[in-house]
């Protein structure tokens, strides 16, 4: 869930009222939003970095608030006052008007911009007024977007242009790293794009996108009528058309690899910040031609209606109010609603993206109402709640393996390809393991198909304690399963292993002879046995295969000199793993 940081006072001249923190914090609530803490910047920065870190910063109350994650329209002072003002019914929700185009503001794709971020939308905010502090909310918004539905600029990069600077129609192009030259924001002189590059590399912020694009063979760029690079994204925006207080036009551009999230992007921006224009909430429209010369008019702005039943959202929310009492708590949440008889028509305006479903009508009918005034209602559904048989025998065997002296272990459900294959000595084909189709860090490729890795990597860390070690973990495992709707399926093993200054083999072989027992399953043909097989991790000769009715379901034994050296253990190791599901 998103956090924004609001002076208070800044936010309480923006709604006309003073409020006490538990005022503010009730109005919140009543919104349907948390107010997080009441602190300042050098709280903050102190709490973070040191008593150091905070000298020479603002003492300003900040009220730092958490935003729903789908609510975009809210991550800002203008978005947030706009939502409070209407939902107190202190103002009418903005309508939204588009400017015509003009075409020397067009955008141009070339062809070669499929190769690394296919699409690009536009607009223009013209006779915008910047105060410090709208200026610093215009680009706090684009951080929070960044941050969260452009999902750190891989799906969407923003860039927002001095139009007064620059010259258009604009062009969208791909370029090698050694044909892009231009002064990156805030630099003294002109760098290549693989200069840029290594410069950034050791920036606190920007090195964490450049492995978006380093590998590319082009970089995109977006460059005006004369050449003049506007930027290069998802990295930097160029110095020559950077936002000042003083700009007065505004030119945004969206470069994006999901055209869904950038519409949604650019409606966001020049939604929340039109109001600050001389036409307040008028935007003026780009043409964005395609590669093939088709065009597209941005931004879209659309509104759109929904509508729904009233007996149906009383029931769903538990309340019995009529149709008109219903629209009236809809409009308070910027959703301009009338009653149809026993219909309502919403009228969605393009702030909310996040509406996409009657069940979102739903809850911003109950929001509006007050959670707190739905009546409580004896459920119409009679249930009796249980555990789950296989979470029962799970708690069960944990109680019983610890009172045979072993303790406990919980380790990762994801491990490396090198700990289920090489270091078991066997090949990884053979092993029946989801893989992981990028994984971020080498220790975590695979869903574990068996327990026995996590164990031994366990004892590994914990080599230097008082020996004899005794480990046991009740977990699940993945294996593939072509049968199984998602390809794989999970299934809950025990496993335990002994460590001491001999293998102690009939510690594990006792551990296992106990829960038998505690199964109420008897050795033999009928119950469970042990027969000889051959396993790579385990000594030849002092490895078994552990059987249920003649079925297949773990094995135990002495682990092999090169599996204890693999997982660097210097000591002799016992280990057994059986399936337990086939006991319920």
């Amino acid at each position: 869930m998103p956090t924004i940081s609001i002076k208070r006072d800044v936010l309480f001249d923006a709604l006309g009222k003073t409020y006490t923190d538990d005022e503010f914090q009730d109005l919140c609530f009543e919104f349907g939003l948390e107010l997080d803490e009441v602190t300042t910047e050098k709280q903050m920065l102190m709490k973070e970095q040191g008593e150091q870190a905070g000298t020479g910063l603002s003492e300003d109350i900040l009220y730092r608030i958490d935003i729903p994650a789908n609510r975009y329209d809210l991550l800002c002072l203008e978005g947030l006052v706009n939502g409070l003002l209407v939902f107190q019914g202190k103002k009418a929700p903005p309508e939204y008007k588009l400017k015509k185009y003009e075409d020397c503001y067009s955008l141009h794709l070339t062809p070669a911009t499929a190769q690394i971020r296919p699409y690009a939308v536009a607009a223009v905010l013209r006779g915008i007024s910047f105060t410090k502090e709208s200026y610093n909310s215009f680009i706090d918004l684009q951080d929070k977007l960044h941050q969260n539905i452009c999902r750190k600029r891989t799906l969407v990069a923003i860039g927002t242009h001095d139009l007064d600077t620059i010259q258009g129609p604009f062009v969208y192009d791909a370029l090698p790293p050694n044909e892009i030259k231009f002064k990156a924001l805030n630099q003294t002189k002109e760098m290549t794009a693989t200069e840029l590059m290594e410069l950034y590399s050791t920036h606190a912020q920007l090195k964490q996108y450049l492995g978006i694009i380093r590998d590319s063979p082009v970089y995109p760029v977006i460059k005006d009528k004369n050449g003049v690079v506007l930027s290069m994204p998802p990295i930097i925006n160029g110095d020559r058309s950077k936002i000042t207080l003083d700009t007065k036009n505004v030119f945004i551009e969206c470069t994006a690899t999901d055209l869904t999230k950038a519409i949604v992007v650019l409606d966001t921006m020049v939604t929340m910040f039109s109001e600050h224009c001389s036409n307040k909430y008028e935007v003026q429209q780009c043409k964005v031609f395609a590669p093939d010369g088709t065009y597209e008019l941005y931004p879209k702005m659309e509104y759109r209606e929904e509508i729904i039943n009233v007996d149906k959202a009383n029931n769903y929310i538990g309340i019995s109010e009529d149709g008109d009492k219903l629209a009236k708590l809809l409009s308070r949440m910027c959703l301009t609603t009338t009653c149809d008889d026993t219909l309502l028509r919403v009228q969605v305006p393009p702030t909310r993206h996040d509406v996409i479903h009657a069940c979102d009508l739903y809850e911003d009918v109950a929001i509006a109402y007050g959670y707190n005034k739905i009546p409580r209602r004896p459920s119409h559904v009679v249930t009796a709640g249980a555990q789950q048989p296989l979470n029962k025998l799970t708690e069960q065997l944990r109680h019983e393996c610890a009172h045979a002296g072993y303790t406990e272990a919980l380790t990762f459900t994801l491990c490396s390809r090198e700990d289920v294959s090489t270091k078991l000595g066997v090949e990884l084909s053979l092993v029946p393991a989801a893989q992981v189709a990028n994984p971020k860090t080498l220790e975590f490729q695979l869903a574990r198909p068996q327990l026995l890795p996590g164990l031994l990597r366990t004892l590994a860390a914990n080599r230097r304690m008082p020996l004899p070690l005794k480990l046991f973990e009740i977990s699940d495992v993945v294996l593939l399963d072509p049968s199984a709707e998602t390809g794989a399926c999970n299934r809950r093993r025990a496993c335990a292993v002994y460590c001491g200054r001999a293998a102690g083999f009939q510690f594990v072989h006792g551990l296992l002879d106990r829960l038998m027992a505690l199964l109420r399953t008897p050795r033999g043909p009928a119950g469970y046995c042990l027969r000889q097989c051959q396993d790579p991790a385990y000594f030849s000769g002092r490895c078994a295969e552990v059987l249920l009715c003649d079925k297949v379901i773990g094995k135990i034994g002495v682990l092999h000199p090169n599996v204890l050296a693999a997982f660097e253990l210097s000591n002799p190791c016992s280990a057994v793993e059986i399936d337990i599901e086939p006991f319920l």
